[in-house]
This record gives structure tokens, C-alpha cells and sequence, in this order.
């Protein structure tokens, strides 16, 4: 199995990118977390936090853990199923708690009159 592969253990529903991404931010929302999202070319994006961007393609989740491995430092990314966005958005919440503490408040886009 190469590195871009991960083993499906069960059958996952195929919905577009973007309503699988907008079915997360409304599963985030329900858990006072303001995302948005974004798409194109295949995938949307569900912007989170500082650090913290979802990206689906219609099958699965995935967002990068914090970690990497290895000498090459890979970046190790979480997985979650389109259909358990439930689970997703509750996993998705403990990495957004966690950049919290890290990095407090949001930082402000240019000309952002914060």
C-alpha cells in the first residue's frame, strides 16, 4: 500500500465534495465552530483554524494531525468517512482545541480592520 492509500473498512457513500464539506461546517456549527467552505477542481476545502483546513473529495475527510514522521518529516493526516461527518466534526473540534491553545486568536486577513 503506497502512502497516498488507506485501507476502507466498510463502504463509504460517494456525495459531491462540496455538500460533504457543507454537511461538516453544519456538523461543526452544531458545535459552536464558524468554518467555511471552499471548492473547485474536485475537492472543497473546509477552512477551521490557523493551521487547520479539511479537504474532502466526496468520500473521505482528511486534515493534517500536527505530526510528521519519519527522517523525511511526512506529514501525518487523519482520515474520517463523508458519512460519519459526526465523528469527523468531533475529531476535527479536539485538533481545533488543541491549535487554540497554540495560536489564541485567528489572524486577521490583510486590510482587515481588526
Amino acid at each position: 500500500m503506497s502512502m497516498n492509500e488507506f485501507p476502507i473498512t466498510r463502504k463509504t457513500t460517494v456525495i459531491t465534495p462540496v455538500s460533504a464539506a457543507r454537511c461538516l461546517q453544519d456538523e461543526l456549527a452544531a458545535l459552536e465552530i464558524v468554518s467555511d467552505v471552499h471548492d473547485g477542481y474536485g475537492l472543497a476545502l473546509v477552512s477551521v483554524w490557523f493551521e487547520l483546513v479539511v479537504w474532502t473529495d466526496g468520500r473521505v475527510f482528511r486534515w493534517w494531525t500536527g505530526q510528521e514522521s519519519g527522517r523525511a518529516r511526512r506529514r501525518r493526516y487523519a482520515f474520517c468517512p463523508v458519512d460519519d461527518a459526526v465523528t469527523a466534526a468531533r475529531r476535527v473540534a479536539d485538533r481545533c482545541a488543541e491549535l487554540q491553545k497554540k495560536h489564541p486568536h485567528p489572524v486577521p486577513m490583510v486590510g482587515d480592520p481588526r
